[in-house]
């Protein structure tokens, strides 16, 4: 791939980092997250080697699903700021060389849209068939039903429409009728707008929830692939560079499709959930093989494919792809209490604190979703290991305020905190224990190794577009990737146990440089110190003028 080609695929070698704009940083003092505030601190995020921001919802919303119950997909939330302030943020950004994704939720309205508001009133209105009806009360299908604490089917009665409407979601979140062509030319009409106003692609919320509505609507999976294609091309055509990404929690047998033909046609990136379940049950195991199995079987991509690594995200920790056995013993190592878990099938705390704040453990863990295939994305505050409110409800504990420093409101605003849009984290990983005010000046702080290890990744592009391949180490614990790229050759070390790992490596690592990890004093060491990690890289020096293309 020559540097003009990877120049373009831009996001093969990005750092994301996802915020919420509510939550990140207060400019004006009213306790709410404002595109202003987030303006002032993208110099930090530049600094530690963020080079994309995804942003989570900030339109009008009524909130009563974190703002993925969007009602205005071309507004933005007055008390986040107005077009403007987002049109300033973008331009910042952009001299700071950093992109901007923003979510793109249109596999459901909020039921406060206009659209699903005339939808009701009026059966001959062209809105009403935006949405998916039935006239009979139909099977509930509480195997399809996302939330199952909240709902037991994803059909409810309109009294106004007299008729049924789908969700797969919750019932404020009626679904759109993706194979109305309406509704595929409003979603047109949204992307160009964003795009328009700067941002770099979009992160398409609950994907497979499309291909489940193309089922109920008769239309088959591949029309509803089709739909996918369709709004890459339309993507791609208004800027070169744009780029999909896609949440789509599916078997492994499933997940080739959304990447499209052999070309790639669908999706540019999507996240790798099955890795990150393969990966906490390697954790809670000690034992690397469930991990090392999951990366052997995952698909080979087109050359503009990627997939998105992650230790946590805005959700709950998901562990649905696991069995019943395997899902128990990872609650049992990381969720023991019950009210720390949700839907009987996730987690709803942050990394550090289902660690127990090991830093041992934590960079452990970074390590491996920085040096793994894919690009790496973090959370806000995993850079500097902030925890959690478990006393927040449902999926809420790990969306708290961004912990800035020590002083009052943790530095997020200048409000006091009874006035601030979400209750602070309290406890081991509050503000008074954990802050960017605090680690940023300490140079063995969590902030500071993360900085080293997001810029180690965007110097390390042998994983950004190289080939790759597990490595049998002869020690169960250890997950050992090997990347090759033109001329060099970059090999990740990883010890999942509590005790140390010798690690049998083929002879040609034994003169290999150091690039990030254990102590640098034994670099060709062959064992790793528990929880240890270790990149070293080899070049081969190429014969003939130039070296290969």
């Amino acid at each position: 791939m020559t540097d003009h080609l990877l120049n373009d695929l831009w996001w093969k070698n990005a750092v994301v980092y996802c915020l919420d704009v509510k939550t990140f940083a207060d400019s004006d003092g009213d306790g709410w997250g404002d595109f202003a505030g987030l303006t002032d601190r993208l110099e930090y995020l530049a600094g530690i080697g963020v080079t994309a921001i995804w942003l989570r919802p900030f339109h009008p919303s009524p909130l009563l699903d974190d703002g993925y119950d969007v009602s205005d997909y071309f507004g933005i939330d007055p008390r986040v700021g107005d077009h403007g302030h987002f049109a300033e943020m973008i331009r910042a950004a952009d001299q700071r060389g950093i992109r901007v994704i923003i979510d793109l939720v249109v596999n459901h309205t909020s039921w406060a849209h206009p659209w699903f508001e005339q939808a009701r009133e009026d059966r001959s209105s062209r809105f009403h068939d935006y949405y998916v009806w039935a006239d009979d009360e139909p099977d509930p299908r509480p195997d399809k039903v996302v939330f199952p604490d909240a709902e037991s089917s994803i059909w409810s009665y309109d009294d106004l429409a007299d008729r049924w409407y789908v969700h797969h979601f919750f019932r404020h979140q009626p679904e759109l009728n993706f194979a109305n062509e309406a509704v595929r030319d409003e979603v047109h009409r949204i992307m160009a707008f964003w795009l328009q106003l700067g941002v770099s692609g979009f992160r398409l919320d609950s994907v497979p929830y499309l291909i489940d509505t193309g089922e109920i609507l008769g239309t088959g999976e591949e029309r509803t692939h089709e739909w996918l294609r369709d709004l890459r091309s339309f993507a791609v055509r208004r800027r070169g560079d744009a780029v999909l990404i896609g949440e789509a929690d599916v078997e492994l047998g499933d997940l080739r499709r959304y990447f499209g033909d052999a070309r790639g046609n669908q999706l540019h990136m999507v996240f790798n959930f099955l890795v990150n379940q393969s990966m906490f049950l390697a954790l809670a195991r000690e034992d690397a093989r469930p991990l090392a199995s999951c990366l052997r079987a995952l698909p080979g991509l087109p050359r503009s494919g990627q997939w998105l690594t992650f230790a946590r995200n805005h959700d709950e920790l998901n562990l649905a792809r696991l069995s019943d056995d395997e899902r128990a013993e990872v609650f049992a190592s990381f969720a023991p209490d019950e009210r720390d878990r949700i839907y009987d099938r996730g987690i709803r705390r942050r990394l550090p604190d289902m660690l127990d704040h090991d830093r041992r453990r934590l960079e452990l863990v970074y390590s491996m979703v920085f040096g793994m295939p894919g690009t790496p994305v973090l959370l806000q505050g995993e850079e500097i290991a902030m925890g959690d409110e478990v006393s927040l409800p449902d999926r809420l504990p790990v969306r708290t305020p961004m912990q800035w420093s020590a002083g009052p409101s943790a530095g997020f605003s200048s409000a006091d905190e009874d006035q601030l849009v979400r209750p602070l984290t309290r406890g081991p990983g509050g503000s008074k224990e954990r802050n960017v005010a605090d680690q940023i000046v300490d140079p063995g702080s969590m902030l500071t190794w993360m900085a080293r290890l997001a810029h180690t990744r965007r110097r390390s592009t042998e994983i950004a577009t190289g080939s790759w391949e597990v490595l049998d180490t002869g020690n169960d614990a250890v997950l050992a990737i090997e990347y090759d790229w033109r001329d060099s050759t970059l090999l990740t070390l990883h010890n999942l146990s509590r005790d140390r790992a010798p690690v049998d490596l083929p002879e040609r690592w034994g003169d290999a440089t150091f690039v990030f990890g254990g102590p640098e004093r034994e670099p060709h060491s062959h064992s790793l110190e528990a929880y240890g990690y270790r990149w070293l890289r080899q070049s081969r020096h190429p014969t003939g003028a130039g070296g290969p293309p």
